[in-house]
């Protein structure tokens, strides 16, 4: 299955059937506490992960890096949930954007939001602020397994974000996470079609097991 396939496929079936996916294989990938500058942003690419360390601890720059980050990668930048000061902006959304990189997700602060919603461009973080991270923040690290909201993410491993958050999907599981949320949403599309059809929903629920759908196999 190529990347593009996969792409479309955790799209189509979004972050809440891919986190009940998830639960049901007690694999811990649920990103609380991000949401996307705009609700209708979205995407799925494998993840370029940056580890952020407070100036003085290292040294180096904010964003040199995104040089390196290919077409249909998703940046992941692990800045410790820090609010006080952005490690996205103007020109590393321009570079981006301009590049075909799928998305950021940032465990922190973005800033120039206008510009993510000019270009369309998904940036998905805990706020925005105006603070510049420049001499406060350092990129440290590239391509380092992170840990984001108690989730540990490898490189290469699949980021999917919408309007509900953001999920991470280990990447040599990925197959099996989407099997099982396509199965879960068209066990909901049979739901809403059987109570369209007169039947109530705790019934229809019950004849399709709706209540063991999330719950990992003993």
């Amino acid at each position: 299955m190529s990347g593009a396939d996969i792409s479309a496929r955790l799209r189509a079936v979004g972050t809440t059937a891919l986190s009940d996916a998830l639960d049901k294989l007690a694999i811990p990938g649920q990103i609380l506490g991000l949401a996307p500058v705009v609700r209708t942003m979205g995407f799925a690419g494998p993840a370029f992960t940056i580890q952020m360390l407070p100036v003085g601890i290292t040294g180096g720059s904010v964003g040199d890096y995104i040089d390196d980050v290919a077409a249909g990668e998703v940046v992941l930048i692990a800045n410790d949930g820090r609010m006080d000061a952005t490690v996205w902006g103007d020109i590393l959304t321009f570079v981006a954007s301009t590049k075909g990189v799928a998305g950021t997700v940032i465990d922190g602060v973005c800033r120039d939001s206008d510009r993510c919603v000019e270009l369309a461009y998904p940036v998905f973080a805990r706020g925005s602020t105006m603070r510049t991270g420049k001499d406060r923040v350092t990129a440290h690290a590239f391509n380092v397994a992170v840990e984001v909201a108690s989730v540990r993410i490898e490189p290469g491993d699949w980021l999917v974000g919408d309007a509900d958050g953001v999920v991470a999907i280990p990447k040599d599981r990925v197959a099996e996470v989407a099997e099982i949320a396509e199965r879960i949403e068209a066990v909901e599309e049979q739901i809403r079609n059987l109570v369209r059809g007169g039947m109530r929903l705790d019934q229809a629920r019950r004849a399709l097991n709706y209540h063991l759908l999330q719950t990992p196999d003993s």
